[in-house]
């Protein structure tokens, strides 16, 4: 009769410290994002989950909308870029890394310079900044995509990657590469047309 060894602590904590950072990381943060101004939750008072409106005053203030899809699709391009550069990198740290850029993200997005680039350059013209809780899941959705990444291998990645990008521009007329676009170099027609005109 064999009997497993038990994993030895220094393997458990070396598993679990790359989650604990991350989980560090996402509360300083989230305590950053407070204390600049951020509220919590949006202020209607309604503890929706879920907003399907791109333009409404609820987005990006509860806890997920339709931008949450160009998150997850952020975890799928830091996985592959970050195995690209750091092959020799544990998958564990490449996580880590990806979680610290989004969170990186989420504070530089909610920043007045980006809230006012947003407001001028691009259709959301009514943009606050995220609510911290919004800002969470948008790391969350990064971190999911990750793994998505690292479960169904590059061809699936791309394939969710252009689906999730035709499927947002045919319901909510923007998506990630519309996003970088009208953010880096806005472009007026494209403005008119997400606003309808």
């Amino acid at each position: 009769m064999t009997t497993s060894t038990p994993p030895s602590t220094t393997s458990i904590r070396r598993r679990v410290l790359p989650v604990a950072a991350s989980v560090l990381v996402v509360a300083v943060a989230s305590l950053l994002l407070h204390f600049d101004g951020r509220i919590w939750w949006c202020e209607c008072g309604h503890y929706a989950p879920w907003i399907s409106g791109a333009n409404s005053p609820h987005t990006s203030q509860h806890a997920l909308d339709p931008y949450s899809f160009s998150h997850l699709l952020h975890g799928l391009i830091f996985y592959g870029a970050l195995r690209l550069v750091l092959p020799w990198l544990a998958v564990r740290w490449r996580f880590f890394l990806a979680v610290l850029m989004e969170t990186g993200w989420e504070l530089l997005e909610n920043s007045p310079m980006v809230i006012e680039r947003y407001r001028k350059a691009t259709a959301s013209l009514g943009y606050t900044g995220d609510s911290v809780v919004n800002s969470i899941f948008d790391i969350l959705c990064c971190a999911l995509g990750f793994v998505l990444a690292r479960w169904i291998g590059w061809r699936g990645s791309v394939v969710v990657f252009l689906v999730t990008e035709l499927v947002m521009l045919a319901l909510i007329r923007d998506n990630l590469t519309l996003n970088v676009v009208m953010l880096l170099y806005p472009i007026q027609a494209i403005k008119n047309w997400q606003m309808g005109a």
